[in-house]
């Protein structure tokens, strides 16, 4: 594969590339990444015999411009030291030569534009195309642009000032558009992917430089003709009419400081190349060279329906390197504990005089669990809490449930069980049950954090400590004697957070609670106290969603300052910073293993990260909308999504391959959860429906093949309808959170909405 960015390549030039293996698109450099460059741009003449002059008056020009930049800074010396070692005569770096020699090397047809005799725009100008190559070769998505980080806005808009005659932008523009459209069916998709990456930097350069009117008129001829599912961003991008608008322009400041990638064939690379090199079309290449990532690769161009697959995100798809890094998928291996019988179990065989069955299944429960897989991770790769006798207790109590838990199929669906919460004024804005579905939680928007017993037993405190002083610690019933009954209730208010609270999780021991708020804080409850042991800053904005590690200890934390954070609970710092959505982070779930974390976001992408490195693993593209649900498989080999576009997208782990589609919803996803043995995937909608869809069937039919998995190249079956196994519709209660009982039972919860 040769990834090209820089200017047109010769093909005598191109018989010498070697292909050498590539940064892992996540900001891990590998090796030499084999992309090609050119001296100069600008230059595309068939002969090539004015590039090293080019070149060379580029040089003189950005020259000229550091020594305008020191003498207006006063620094004498500094100027006298440059020239002297640059052989420069006092009279070579005038105002009046720089405009001159900048004149020379403008916009097409050698027309200067606004700004470009202007020293300081040069010399951003010149920093701005450097640090663009330097993050091109370093990683694909630049590190996150963190609210305390902020490029400089006049630096990364001034790339923009250079550009050429406004009146020929709409004739450039319709010339490629026609060209694309009388190429043959094959390539004509691929070449489509162009047309909007193209569409937004034109009209950017146009409102830039104040076109305002022409800005306009070319934004209405050619707004119509970009796919549908960019119809959010264009919203926001017809806005922008003028060149204040620009500044501090989210939206803008993640398009211009990313390179768009396009996945393209090489025949119908080639076919751009040939006809902007015949049409001296500079305009445009200078685009695609500073803009876009073009990621090639051998053999049959992809068609409209896989790219429309793949496309949609703020940009574009994922290059194949992305998704390239081994990931180490499998469940780490089952600490042995013994299962004692029941007395009940033994009484109820005795009875019946039959032998014990109970026993042989138990102990093959065990045994699956003694066996290593061989994509897992060790044991040690990532330090994990040591289990408590607690815990180990709780492991032989989920283990007595498992034996009675219901094998779900298409013959047999689970039933579902539908919390709603009335009156809910406050407005709900999450829930969360844990594991042994004893507890539900909901946060609100007037900030606070209400917990519910499900179970006929009421929740209580511990007493104080002078009370606690006076218990025998010694009995057999300490636990229950340390608690409060005069404190009993079927619910706890917890008050701390200073705004509405996005995100709520469970420990896996019930013993804590997770709450994140649009305050910035994640804050750490205890259940045992029922008040706020930690609060944990380090967002600076709303923190969206937070999720504890199935091991506990670690946890998770993402919100609009695009960085998602690993925590542990005894460390007030992050432990890991995961920079690199371009978007807020909307969703955030563990892995099983808790090696790695999935983070989902309003840049329509989700990515894996590697919580040993921190590197991103995986990049998934093809969510036309933010992602709001994530779930893995309880194997851990796949992923399930949900987004604000009602589909629910399938990922291979180990391939980095979308393998399935889901479409039935007609309103945001914001639930999806597995079963326990994961044949069955629920999703819960804001259209008031759960869904239940066969997750083995979808994942049975997967076919790999190791050309599917090289090129990217994905054949989606629509086979919706053949796996959705039943819809349930609620009154009026949009679904906000799903879970399954240990035992197959679906609880579903949200707000009543009258």
């Amino acid at each position: 594969m040769a990834a090209v960015q820089g200017g047109l390549i010769d093909t005598e030039e191109e018989k010498d590339i070697k292909t050498e293996p590539s940064s892992d698109g996540c900001g891990n450099n590998n090796a030499n990444d084999g992309r090609l460059h050119n001296a100069s741009p600008g230059t595309t003449s068939s002969g090539g015999s004015n590039k090293p002059a080019a070149g060379a008056a580029e040089d003189q020009q950005t020259l000229l411009a550091v020594l305008q930049f020191l003498k207006k800074n006063k620094l004498t010396e500094s100027v006298e030291i440059l020239r002297r070692e640059a052989g420069l005569s006092e009279e070579t770096d005038d105002p009046k030569g720089l405009e001159s020699s900048g004149a020379g090397s403008g916009g097409v047809g050698g027309n200067a534009d606004a700004g470009s005799g202007d020293a300081n725009s040069l010399l951003s100008r010149v920093s701005v195309s450097s640090s663009a190559v330097s993050a091109a070769s370093a990683a694909p998505a630049p590190p996150k642009v963190v609210a305390e980080d902020q490029p400089d806005v006049n630096v990364v808009l001034s790339a923009y000032s250079q550009q050429g005659d406004p009146a020929l932008y709409d004739v450039y523009y319709n010339g490629l558009k026609r060209f694309i459209e009388t190429v043959l069916d094959c390539h004509r998709a691929e070449l489509s992917q162009v047309f909007y990456p193209l569409f937004v930097h034109m009209y950017l350069e146009l409102v830039y430089n104040n076109h305002e009117n022409v800005a306009k008129a070319f934004f209405e001829k050619f707004s119509g003709d970009q796919e549908c599912y960019y119809e959010d961003d264009l919203r926001i991008l017809s806005g922008l009419s003028k060149k204040e608008h620009m500044r501090g322009n989210e939206t803008l400041l993640d398009f211009r400081t990313s390179k768009f990638v396009l996945r393209i064939s090489r025949d119908s690379y080639q076919l751009l190349k040939r006809h902007l090199q015949e049409r001296q079309n500079n305009q445009i290449w200078n685009i695609i060279q500073e803009h876009l990532y073009i990621d090639i690769f051998d053999g049959m161009p992809r068609s409209k329906s896989q790219i429309d697959a793949m496309s949609g995100s703020l940009a574009g798809e994922a290059k194949r390197e992305a998704n390239k890094a081994k990931v180490f998928y499998g469940l780490l291996k089952e600490p042995e504990i013994e299962v004692p019988l029941d007395d009940e179990d033994e009484e109820a065989e005795n009875e019946e005089g039959k032998p014990k069955k109970k026993k042989p299944k138990k102990d093959s429960m065990g045994s699956k669990s003694k066996k290593q897989d061989p994509n897992a991770p060790s044991q040690t790769r990532i330090p994990l809490p040591e289990l408590k006798d607690s815990d180990k207790l709780d492991k032989i109590m989920y283990m007595k449930e498992a034996t009675k838990k219901i094998r779900l199929a298409p013959e047999t669906l689970p039933s579902i069980c539908f919390y709603s919460f009335l009156n809910a004024y406050q407005g709900l804005t999450a829930v969360d049950f844990t594991d042994d579905s004893s507890l539900i939680a909901g946060g609100f928007a007037d900030s606070t954090v209400r917990v519910w017993s499900v179970t006929p037993k009421k929740l209580r405190r511990v007493k104080s400590a002078a009370d606690l002083s006076l218990i025998d610690k010694e009995s057999d019933d300490v636990l229950e004697r340390i608690m409060d009954e005069k404190t009993a209730s079927e619910s706890k208010i917890l008050y701390g957070h200073s705004g509405p609270v996005y995100g709520i999780s469970f420990s896996p021991d019930r013993n804590y609670l997770l709450s994140s708020s649009e305050d910035g804080t994640v804050r750490l409850w205890s259940l045992q106290t029922y008040s706020c042991l930690v609060g944990y800053k380090g967002h600076n904005y709303p923190v969206w969603d937070t999720q504890f590690s199935p091991h506990g200890y670690y946890f998770i934390s993402g919100g609009h300052d695009r960085v998602a954070r690993l925590w542990a609970t005894d460390h007030y710092q992050p432990l890991r910073m995961f920079a690199g959505h371009l978007a807020d982070i909307t969703c955030t779930r563990f892995h099983p293993n808790s090696n790695y974390v999935a983070t989902g976001s309003s840049d329509r992408t989700i990515r894996l990260w590697d919580v040993l490195t921190g590197n991103c693993v995986r990049i998934f593209t093809g969510h036309k909308g933010p992602i709001h649900a994530l779930a893995f498989s309880p194997n851990g080999k796949f992923l399930a999504s949900g987004a604000t576009d009602g589909r629910v997208l399938l990922w291979d782990i180990g391939h980095g391959l979308m393998i399935g589609e889901l479409k039935g919803h007609t309103d945001t996803i914001y639930s999806l959860k597995f079963s326990r043995d994961g044949e069955i995937l629920a999703s819960g909608s804001m259209d008031n429906t759960v869904r239940l869809w066969d997750a083995l069937k979808a994942f049975d039919d997967l076919e790999t093949d190791d050309f599917t998995a090289a090129t990217g190249h994905i054949h989606l079956p629509e086979n919706s309808q053949e796996l959705l196994l039943g819809t349930y519709l609620s009154k009026s209660t949009p679904v906000v959170h799903l879970h399954f009982t240990r035992r197959n039972l679906l609880l579903a919860a949200g707000a009543y909405n009258p």
